[in-house]
């Protein structure tokens, strides 16, 4: 019997596959290695390169470049275009989804779901690249305005840059890709340095469907160097999509263009008194607990009337229990690792925390090496960071109120307003959450973690500015643009 001699991490990188970065449609490689690592296994997936200085300045003249031609194609080339990236990702699905699985450590079974929305963002990308119109506008409303009529259109605003996150590795990144190219524009996107592999073999499928050169770059980069995308001023608009103090500061370094902004939050669940309790409590451990609650709208902080608390609280810690853990490969497997060990850490340091501080662990709270056990709290300190900030991690806090009032009132106690999700069998109810709740959504029997990519999606307060969905997309990635027609009376044609 042989005993394998465990490979450095040197020497891992040197015998992995190594994946060129994509500058204005040219396969590039740098001096920069980025070995890219499995969270499951810290085993070496492949190994990219992170972009020099010079590649970012050919990318951003490139996308200057492409941008005339895309500004130029009709709309049928466009739609054609966004329709064989579709076809080459539905062909490669498999592909791509174990690509996930393994550099983001997500289960095989939402992998797949990631990449047929993948498939679904582009094809309605090309649906709604037929429905970028305007409007005809009378103008003839004083005397001085005699035979005089408007008309607006929108066109694409320029080179967009964006900057994407480790969480959905495919799918964020298309909707900044896909509706850029829908309205005419051209990108320079940073994909994130933990899991930039999925977005390189979508480099692939651009050159299999004969997207223009420039049109699209994919380029991994250092933090530092990526400062250029916010900064520089050929680009017209900053899509980015990550943390809130990135975000922000972002934002203000980013001169004249147009900012958007997704940046999480903490999201809360009402569960009223005639809520359907089993339902609410499978929905609330799905999206506290999915893909190790690493999801921009996990459900972290749930209100529950105190006519029902204690039998959805044991409704919930009993369906927690269910949750298997395990190697994302395996399609038994429901929750794989966190994305890395600084991650599971600082999730163990705030529930310890937030235990000294008095919160009761129902079940779970515990790490063990990048796994960490789905976690639910009770007794929290409100202002504690497992209520109070971003946990973007398995834990789910649960607190008991007397009426939906104050359900409406904590969960809008918060920094933030991403999503909101309501249970409840009471329509005043629900229509009083949609119109007192601060969020960008509000979800009523299902919970925050919903998403479907064709709706308006986006926060206020500290999550965010703006939003995406490939419609609302469209709209921040276009200007409108004003035509005024003045009919002369001296040449106007005489029919008699």
């Amino acid at each position: 019997m042989v005993t394998a001699v465990p490979q450095s991490p040197a020497e891992a990188a040197a015998t992995a596959t190594r994946h060129p970065i994509y500058v204005a449609g040219e396969w590039e490689e740098s001096d920069d290695l980025l070995p890219v690592t499995n969270p499951y296994d810290g085993s070496t997936v492949g190994v990219t390169f992170n972009a020099t200085p010079d590649q970012v300045e050919r990318a951003i003249v490139g996308a200057e470049r492409a941008f005339k031609t895309m500004r130029g194609m009709p709309t049928y080339e466009k739609v054609a275009l966004l329709r064989a990236l579709a076809a080459e990702m539905k062909s490669r699905r498999d592909e791509v989804a174990r690509t996930i699985a393994l550099e983001a450590g997500k289960p095989i079974k939402d992998a797949e779901v990631e990449t047929d929305r993948g498939v679904f963002t582009l094809e309605t990308a090309a649906e709604e690249a037929k429905r970028i119109d305007g409007e005809l506008i009378p103008l003839d409303l004083l005397p001085s305005s005699k035979g005089r009529f408007g008309v607006v259109r929108r066109f694409g605003i320029g080179p967009i840059s964006g900057i994407s996150p480790f969480n959905f590795p495919l799918n964020l990144a298309l909707h900044k890709i896909a509706p850029a190219l829908a309205a005419g524009n051209s990108i320079v996107l940073k994909p994130p340095s933990l899991d930039p592999l999925t977005m390189l073999l979508f480099a692939e499928m651009c050159d299999a469907a004969g997207v223009p050169k420039g049109a699209v770059s994919i380029l991994p980069m250092s933090r530092e160097l990526g400062d250029v995308l916010v900064e520089d001023d050929r680009f017209k608009l900053l899509s980015f999509t990550g943390s809130p103090d990135v975000g922000w500061k972002m934002k203000a370094r980013a001169g004249k263009k147009q900012v958007v902004l997704e940046l999480g939050g903490n999201a809360g669940v009402i569960v009223d008194e005639d809520a359907d309790l089993e339902y609410a409590a499978n929905r609330v451990k799905t999206g506290a607990f999915a893909y190790a609650g690493q999801v921009c709208i996990s459900v972290q902080r749930v209100f529950v009337h105190e006519k029902v608390y204690a039998e959805f609280r044991d409704r919930l810690v009993e369906q927690t229990a269910t949750i298997v853990s395990g190697d994302p490969l395996d399609r038994a497997t429901d929750i794989g690792p966190m994305i890395d060990d600084k991650a599971a850490a600082r999730t163990q340091e705030w529930i310890d925390v937030a235990v000294r501080e008095g919160a009761r662990v129902l079940i779970g709270g515990k790490a063990a090496g990048r796994f960490f056990q789905p976690t639910v709290i009770e007794n929290a300190d409100p202002a504690s960071f497992v209520c109070s900030r971003e946990a973007f991690a398995p834990l789910v806090t649960i607190f008991p109120v007397k009426s939906f009032g104050e359900a409406v009132a904590r969960t809008n106690d918060s920094v933030y307003g991403l999503q909101a999700g309501v249970f409840t069998n009471n329509l005043e109810r629900a229509m009083t959450a949609w119109e007192r709740i601060e969020a960008g959504g509000v979800i009523v029997n299902d919970i925050p973690t919903y998403r479907i990519d064709h709706m308006p999606y986006g926060g206020v307060k500290d999550s965010g500015l703006s939003r995406e969905g490939l419609r609302y997309a469209i709209e921040d990635m276009t200007e409108p643009r004003l035509m005024v027609m003045n009919r002369l009376e001296s040449q106007a044609v005489t029919l008699d």
